[in-house]
């Protein structure tokens, strides 16, 4: 070969060696630009997390925790949940009375336990009580405390606060068909906003998904009662305000006395007498043309302090058929507001000295307003020797009013 020609294969070779290096720094360089893209993109999740407060991610430690911990309650109370009646309905509903001895169970071994019914009282509660009032002092701890399903199931809710944010890690443990506890979910979330009130609620709302990420409102409102209410005040709730709240009729939320009965929408009124007397939804498919005069008037009397012509006056009646009007409270007579789903507790009792107990009673609204008293009102009644009793009147405190809505009257007068 000529000396020109072995130059020229000698500058080929490392023509082509270069080439080669030169792909292979390249291809080098693109894969370690996309893993680097990799841990950039995990990197900016977990920080979005963190300052979106939701889906935090659960450490390996504390997700045993909790599962090993729900799985253990679930075992206490397994033989309860085995014998319970369960019907045949595809979501269980436990009896009262059975979920009243898993209750016991995990109170006897001194967990913080509750259940999700109104008025209940939480066992063991004074370790998330001095928890809370650590965390107002600034102290950081944690509390963990335990709520039964009204299926069987074991939510556990373990309350976090590190000296600035209070976080809570949720896990829940449900029967699977052959009677073995499932771990559910587990979740891991900071409070946006927390307070612990002089009643013994513990209000916090949750950080939750927002607009523009959702178009509808997520609400992260939650309520807890810590502190017991008192057996007298527990039953007076149940007995005399329980059934009537502040939906449909405004016996509770608006200023009435002897004096002042035109108010008061009788027609609105009258289902929720009607199943406070009988224990059972009122049966309107029976009466298509309105309630007979003498059946709305009776129940209504029973209750209040007003005549049949008072009740003719005041309530929607048809003079032709003799009936009262009624109509489901739907869309179309009734907008919903948070105001409505509140339920009233009684707070205190005093005794007059005509006979007559004063209740105060707060409106506690969980959703949204996550109030404890959204309006505080008295309502007087009376009750008679075989435990009947009559309502006299009701007052509207600390201008109360001006803090909900304006009533809708089911019926419009024409």
């Amino acid at each position: 070969m000529k000396k020109r020609d072995i130059l020229l294969v000698i500058m080929l070779l490392c023509c082509v060696s270069f080439c080669a290096c030169n792909n292979g720094r390249e291809r080098t360089e693109i894969v370690s630009d996309s893993e680097a893209k990799e841990d950039i993109t995990e990197e900016s999740t977990e920080t979005d997390r963190i300052a979106k407060g939701y889906d935090l991610l659960v450490s390996d430690s504390e997700r045993k925790e909790a599962e090993d911990d729900c799985k253990e309650k679930m075992e206490l109370i397994a033989e309860l949940y085995k014998n319970a009646d369960k019907g045949y309905a595809s979501n269980v509903i436990i009896a009262d009375e059975i979920i009243d001895q898993m209750v016991e169970k995990l109170k006897s071994i001194g967990c913080s336990v509750t259940v999700t019914a109104l008025y209940s009282d939480m066992e063991n509660y004074k370790e998330l009580e001095d928890f809370l009032n650590a965390s107002i002092a600034g102290r950081s701890g944690s509390a963990v405390c335990y709520e039964i399903h009204s299926d069987g199931g074991v939510g556990r809710y373990k309350y976090i606060y590190d000296g600035k944010d209070m976080y809570i890690l949720s896990a829940k443990a449900a029967w699977s068909d052959d009677d073995k506890p499932v771990i559910t979910y587990i979740s891991y979330t900071r409070i946006k906003e927390w307070k612990f009130t002089d009643k013994g609620w513990f209000c916090y709302e949750l950080c939750v998904p927002e607009y523009p990420e959702v178009t509808e409102i997520v609400d992260g409102s939650c309520m807890v009662r810590v502190k017991p209410i008192t057996e007298k005040n527990r039953e007076m709730s149940e007995k005399c305000v329980l059934g009537l709240a502040y939906q449909g009729n405004n016996l509770l939320c608006s200023d009435w006395d002897i004096d002042r009965m035109e108010s008061l929408d009788y027609n609105g009124l009258y289902e929720y007498l009607y199943a406070m007397k009988y224990q059972e939804q009122f049966p309107s498919e029976n009466y298509p043309d309105g309630i007979p005069k003498d059946e709305f008037e009776s129940l209504i009397m029973e209750y209040l302090p007003v005549t049949a012509e008072e009740i003719e006056s005041y309530a929607v009646f048809d003079e032709e058929k003799q009936t009262y009007m009624w109509e489901r409270l739907g869309c179309f007579n009734y907008a919903p507001t948070y105001f409505g789903t509140s339920f009233p507790e009684v707070t205190d009792i005093r005794e007059n000295k005509d006979g007559t107990l004063t209740l105060t009673v707060d409106a506690v609204c969980s959703m949204i307003l996550c109030d404890d008293a959204v309006i505080t009102h008295e309502l007087t009644v009376k009750f008679a020797e075989d435990g009947s009793f009559r309502y006299l009147g009701n007052k509207i405190l600390d201008d109360g009013l001006s803090n909900i809505p304006e009533y809708q009257y089911r019926i419009v007068r024409k």
